[in-house]
């Protein structure tokens, strides 16, 4: 999943641009999680000017964007969420 998301990446930027590609093609969204304690539908995710990418997560009329890297995932695990593993697995090996 590494190589199928970073595959023709020459840096960071394209890099990130990859994952989050296969998250658009492969994560069923909206999901719900809990932050906090409080359940939240994750609505979208976004990639931020940085690199970052984020959930977009909203309760009610409240919204907060929550790292990937951070977000908790629910048991059962939405479709696709293998991904945001594979992701995190990147992440923690650069």
């Amino acid at each position: 999943m590494i190589e199928e998301a970073t595959v023709d990446a020459y840096d960071e930027s394209e890099q990130a641009t990859g994952w989050f590609t296969m998250f658009e093609e492969h994560l069923e969204l909206p999901f719900e999680t809990k932050v906090l304690g409080t359940a939240v539908i994750v609505a979208s995710i976004d990639l931020r000017d940085d690199g970052q990418i984020i959930a977009i997560c909203t309760c009610g009329r409240e919204r907060q964007l929550i790292s990937l890297v951070d977000l908790p995932l629910p048991s059962p695990k939405p479709a696709g969420s293998e991904w945001i593993e594979a992701y995190r697995c990147w992440l923690g090996g650069r």
